[in-house]
């Protein structure tokens, strides 16, 4: 068997053990390990014991004739075997417990994000190592302490080694076939030369090379907002940038301007079928829960995903992949985190998966429940499933996803007109995390500077507030120990909890109530969302959770640190003027405006919003406060019992930094 490999780094010396299957059983034909080491030391995780870490190779092939396959765009057009099908590879991560036998038996798979892993640093509190190997590397080990086994397959096309990603077959396209494809660039810095990208500092750039480098059809346009009508730059003013290996940049002659909204167009050269990602997470899943004859192996299955990798699990779902090749459930249950109502550039010829352009990803069907839409579609995410196939599934957002550009979190649990509330199907639970952002940022806050992950020696910020630092994770690792007793066992979880039209907690983002303050910008001029129709942005109903005199979102599940507040948390955040364009949001950011300490600070600055000496008697009254908070939480099953001391400790210090007072 002809196979692609790539240098792996071992942590320790092993023979490849390769396991290799019957073509006929399934659609995993191979499986090679490459390394097989136990972690942490070998220290033991509760009363499942130690762990091991597997890296290595998986193989798949696809029938482009079986039904369950036609749906992956150009598979038709890829090298076949001399079977008939067509055959590709992705990266293999696995930790699992040493001894399987004291495991809980469930595949947890996450989808990587752009090939990076973030299991650990969600559930584990622990940092987002690479490679985890040490004690530190696993936080506090409570996804190993339930048992779970974690796999990751890679399934993009458009990421570089080392991260996880899949090698999918080429598209040998018709002459005359091959695609435009249009690539959103903004910079916060100006700059001659750029990769095609939208962000910089977090995702890898299209890797798709110009069909032919100056033709005139091939275009750069420029806008001040999104929604602005776009002006064409001049063809002689711009040109690409080619190199062998190399993703292309584009130069412009006057510089891209820190900002503004640029955007190439170009036909493309090179295309994969990345759709087969889609098909990859389902094979895998469904060869390691349905088959013995691998090295891995779980009774069931379930999958995360966070942001793009949310929105990769709404494509999963809608386009029938979680029913195999011989119609078996795929994933029990499903956690959707982060995605709003968006899709993305999963399944289509020149495929952009990495890229997070704005309002393209929002397709119709918004939710699960099924809709017509304005031409007279009628369709839901899960409307292509027997009953049996359908998984139990979590959608978490935050406030960003309702009202960040293009997510349209609101229209999960709305109708199409915003105008009244769903039904939610009983498969279905919904939950927002009041006051949080998109991706949590460290604590304590800070501005994010113009290039994530740096200093800038200029001191700009990327944004005018401090980051949102509010917690997730007190919440989800609740929740995911209830998603499983409700996949496993049947108990019901913690019933759904989002703003809703009925109640007045879920409204039109003009009706919002956010109390003016000093040096904050008004949230109801931010513009959003909307959906591409023939090429042009179509408006879709903009709905926002309503918020408290404090402007504190009502609705949804509330950390302590939000219910007990010492500051004004939200989902948006103005761009900062040194960055260029503030009058639009920085994407997927919140912000943390702190309260006043005093009486006297308050009404010197003119904040409306009760000081922190005006709302607690001192520092016990407060962490008093947050552990009522707490322990209400953990009534309801959405705290666990055993981070109610993280909580305390949490509290205290963000005490210590809203007050200025030095640790004890």
């Amino acid at each position: 068997m002809t196979r692609t490999t790539r240098p792996f780094v071992l942590a320790a010396s092993l023979a490849c053990l390769l396991l290799y299957s019957r073509a006929a059983i399934a659609e995993v034909v191979g499986l090679a390990i490459t390394s097989r080491v136990t972690i942490a030391n070998g220290q033991s995780f509760g009363s499942t014991g130690p762990y091991e870490r597997l890296v290595g190779r998986i193989d798949f092939a696809l029938d482009p004739a079986d039904p369950h396959n036609r749906g992956i765009v150009d598979l038709a057009y890829a090298e076949r075997g001399s079977d008939g099908r067509v055959k590709f590879s992705s990266d293999l991560y696995v930790l699992r417990p040493a001894d399987r036998s004291k495991g809980n038996g469930v595949l947890l798979f996450e989808i990587a994000n752009r090939g990076r892993r973030g299991l650990l640093g969600r559930f584990n509190r622990a940092s987002n190592g690479t490679d985890p190997t040490t004690d530190a590397d696993f936080g506090d080990g409570f996804l190993m302490r339930e048992g779970y086994t974690l796999v990751w397959i890679g399934w993009e096309v458009d990421v570089p080694a080392p991260l996880l990603r899949i090698d999918a077959p080429r598209a040998v396209l018709p002459l005359g076939a091959e695609d435009r494809i249009s690539v959103p660039i903004m910079q916060n810095e100006r700059v001659s030369e750029t990769f095609l990208i939208d962000d910089p500092a977090s995702r890898p750039p299209v890797i798709y090379q110009p069909l032919h480098s100056e033709s005139p059809a091939d275009t750069l346009t420029v806008r001040d907002r999104y929604w602005d009508e776009s002006a064409v730059i001049p063809r002689d003013r711009w040109h690409f940038v080619l190199a062998p290996n190399t993703a292309p940049r584009v130069h412009l002659d006057s510089g891209f301007e820190p900002g503004r909204y640029y955007r190439v167009s170009y036909r493309a050269a090179g295309a994969f079928v990345a759709g087969v990602g889609l098909a990859a997470i389902r094979d895998a899943a469904a060869a390691f829960r349905y088959r013995s004859d691998l090295t891995i192996h779980g009774r069931s299955a379930y999958a995360t995903g966070v942001s793009q990798a949310g929105r990769f699990l709404r494509q999963f779902l809608h386009g029938g992949f979680n029913a195999d090749e011989r119609d078996r459930r795929v994933f029990d249950a499903m956690w959707i985190h982060v995605a709003g109502a968006a899709r993305g550039s999963f399944n289509e010829r020149f495929a952009t998966s990495t890229l997070g352009d704005a309002f393209r990803p929002t397709q119709f069907p918004f939710s699960d429940v099924e809709q017509v839409d304005i031409d007279g579609t009628r369709d839901g995410l899960q409307s292509c499933y027997q009953r049996d196939q359908r998984p139990k599934v979590f959608y978490t957002n935050t406030p960003v996803e309702y009202w960040g550009m293009g997510r349209a979190a609101g229209l999960t649990h709305t109708s199409g007109d915003g105008k009244r509330d769903l039904e939610l199907p009983d498969n279905i639970r919904i939950y927002l995390l009041s006051g949080t952002q998109h991706i949590v940022a460290p604590f304590p806050p800070v501005r994010t500077p113009p290039i994530a992950g740096t200093r800038d020696p200029a001191g700009r910020s990327g944004a005018q507030q401090l980051n949102n630092p509010t917690p997730q994770n007190n919440i989800i690792r609740a929740l995911l120990r209830a998603l499983h007793q409700w996949a496993a066992d049947g108990i019901p979880p913690p019933p759904s909890e989002y703003p809703r039209v009925g109640d007045g907690t879920l409204v039109a983002i003009e009706n919002i109530k956010f109390p003016l303050l000093p040096g904050v910008s008004d949230p109801r001029r931010i513009v959003g969302p909307a959906r591409i129709i023939n090429g042009k942005l179509a408006p879709l109903p903009h709905l926002v959770p309503q918020v408290d005199r404090d402007g504190a979102d009502l609705g949804g599940i509330r950390d302590p640190e939000v219910a007990v507040p010492l500051a004004t948390t939200t989902g948006w955040n103005f761009r900062d003027p040194s960055v260029g364009n503030p009058q639009d949001i920085y994407q997927l950011l919140g912000s943390y405006i702190p309260f006043a300490p005093t009486k006297a600070a308050r009404q010197a600055s003119h904040d409306p919003r009760l000081s922190i000496e005006e709302r607690y008697r001192g520092v016990d009254d407060y962490l008093q406060r947050i552990r009522s908070a707490a322990m209400e939480l953990i009534r309801q099953r959405c705290l666990l019992a055993e981070d109610l001391d993280a909580v305390m400790a949490r509290a205290r210090a963000h005490w210590n930094f809203a007050t200025g007072t030095k640790p004890e």
